[in-house]
């Protein structure tokens, strides 16, 4: 079986505009977007695992593997999930259609996809993924820039609060980890 960062490696050099990342995530960041999946209830879904540095981090964190959803547009990295990770659920499908998978009341959404200045890829995967969250549910992204990868302007428009989680400086590039929740009314 071919290691996680041959994978990785291969899929950035035959897709280099859909694997975005230059190395697979650390695992510092992994339990950085992580921290708390452990006590949430209902389903736990993530958009963009990649090779499943996030996916190992919550297993590891005792979520049954039936509870956890991986939605994944690379079918190389879908196939090596499935084995990687017997009894998740891996969907080859964009993030954006998390609301047609039927799912209510999600504990927690972790996103390994590249939202930086992208208003309409904000709007839909991030729209989409509040819809199905529970009400206290969270949205964590990961992102290599020093800020959060949606504007103020944009939180208020969505009726979201955020809170950076921390940076980890031991990955490449060196990561921060952003939580967003509903503005409690």
């Amino acid at each position: 079986m071919a290691s996680e960062f041959t994978v990785f490696l291969g899929e950035m050099i035959r897709h280099p505009g859909e694997v975005r990342a230059i190395a697979p995530s650390s695992a510092r960041v992994a339990r950085m977007m992580t921290a708390g999946v452990e006590r949430v209830t209902g389903p736990i879904v993530e958009i963009g695992p990649g090779t499943g540095s996030f996916t190992k981090a919550i297993l590891d964190r005792g979520i049954a593997p039936e509870r956890l959803i991986l939605m994944e547009l690379n079918p190389r990295f879908c196939d090596a999930l499935s084995r990687r990770f017997p009894g998740v659920t891996v969907l080859n499908k964009p993030a954006q259609e998390i609301e047609a998978l039927g799912l209510q009341n999600v504990g927690s959404v972790i996103s390994g996809v590249p939202i930086l200045a992208q208003a309409d890829l904000q709007r839909a995967v991030v729209g989409s993924a509040f819809k199905v969250l529970a009400d206290r549910g969270s949205f964590v992204q990961i992102t290599y820039s020093p800020n959060s990868p949606i504007s103020a302007e944009r939180l208020a428009e969505m009726g979201l609060s955020v809170r950076k989680r921390g940076t980890v400086w031991a990955n490449l590039p060196p990561a921060r980890v952003f939580e967003y929740r509903r503005k409690l009314q």
